[in-house]
């Protein structure tokens, strides 16, 4: 990747097109001139045609010039490119199980515009998805586990306004929480699904009524000098008798501790609370907490199905690959999803070795324990245990 690196810095240094963009209106302005010249003056276009066709091609020549660098160094990115990212073939779709649930995919697709906020996106893509169905496509040897669940699915449940505003709250508050350091409207969506976050044991309402704290602590939203320096504790202090009061039961060790800070002001960055006073990731844990427990209310996971779907799968290419080139190399034929595209049988694993010690045991009290693997058992005599 140095190499990579190296070039696409080289490119960036030579990819600057603004000589090449004043060479162009240059030419463009001689034209214009040319043009008001012959019209004021019609009986002396010849004249004018002359006197212009030396500086129109030296400025073509400089445009050309400009650009030579441009090309070259692309060229060389492009090379480099190639080089570290070589083209592979993709797994061929004779067994594509996905084929035969198009049902699903849209739901997922769907489901995935609505939670990454695109609204407008999702309602057009419902709207042509309901008007040209796809043809479900059974793959051979694979049977539709899904059938009755896909004939249940309803993808005009995804139109309802009431999903969309749900959503459009959680990027509201979200918005909120990293752009505008403001918790109020977290806080208030915590505070109405109280009783829902604590059956499930969640930590989120606490967890942004500290972070509430330590803000107005620091001097948020009084702004800077010395006043906002004595005036933040006082109001931290405020607002900690007022909101802290129904957390002591669950959360009397973090609210003392909160308190303690108050004694360590001076010098609170290097006292036994300058973690919790000045941790820079605090805002975005908060804000990912909050949007694993929005989408867990909802029924759905804190990440999109189909990016982990996608993730997974371009992990597992590389072994599908191999294995398609395994079965060419084999003339074996994927029959079924419960076997492995080629024979087994003169497969060979190394003995394995499982050591357990304790670090309250010198190294001459080393526990050996072999596994049960069929293999070791076979190779017994042949494991030798070292130290």
């Amino acid at each position: 990747m140095d190499v990579l690196q190296k070039e696409h810095e080289r490119l960036s240094k030579k990819s600057n097109l603004s000589e090449s963009v004043d060479d162009v209106q240059k030419t463009i302005d001689l034209l214009l001139r040319a043009r008001e010249s012959i019209a004021s003056d019609p009986g002396h276009v010849s004249i004018a045609l002359a006197k212009l066709q030396n500086p129109i091609k030296q400025s073509f020549d400089k445009i050309n010039e400009d650009l030579k660098e441009v090309h070259s160094g692309l060229n060389k990115y492009t090379k480099a490119l190639d080089k570290k990212f070589k083209d592979k073939p993709l797994p061929t779709t004779e067994y594509d199980a996905l084929s035969s649930h198009p049902a699903l995919i849209n739901r997922a697709i769907a489901m995935h515009l609505l939670r990454e906020g695109q609204f407008s996106v999702a309602s057009t893509f419902l709207i042509e998805a309901a008007a040209q169905p796809p043809r479900a496509e059974p793959t051979p040897g694979s049977p539709n586990p899904y059938h009755s669940l896909e004939q249940a699915i309803d993808l005009g449940s995804l139109k309802s306004e009431s999903l969309q505003q749900q959503f459009s709250e959680m990027y509201h508050i979200l918005h909120e929480l990293r752009n505008g350091r403001n918790l109020i409207p977290a806080i208030d969506w915590a505070r109405t699904k109280s009783t829902e976050l604590e059956a499930r044991g969640s930590n989120l309402e606490f967890e942004l009524g500290r972070l509430q704290f330590v803000w107005l602590f620091l001097g948020g939203g009084v702004g800077s000098g010395e006043g906002a320096t004595s005036a933040g504790p006082q109001r931290a202090l405020t607002y900690a008798r007022r909101e802290f009061g129904h957390f002591q039961a669950r959360y009397l060790r973090e609210i003392q501790q909160l308190g303690g800070a108050m004694a360590y002001r001076p010098n609170l960055a290097y006292s036994p609370y300058g973690r919790i006073f000045h941790n820079d990731c605090a805002w975005e844990e908060v804000a990912s907490s909050f949007t694993r427990e929005f989408c867990s209310l909802l029924g759905l996971s804190a990440d999109s199905p189909l990016y982990i779907a996608a993730t997974a799968g371009a992990i597992a290419l590389p072994t599908l690959l191999k294995l398609q080139n395994i079965m060419k190399e084999k003339k074996t034929e994927w029959t079924t999803q419960h076997e492995l595209p080629a024979s087994s049988h003169n497969y060979r694993s190394p003995p394995i070795l499982i050591a357990f010690r304790s670090k309250y045991l010198s190294r001459h009290h080393i526990i050996s324990t072999l596994s049960s693997c069929v293999l070791c058992q076979k190779n017994r005599p042949q494991i030798k245990i070292r130290q």
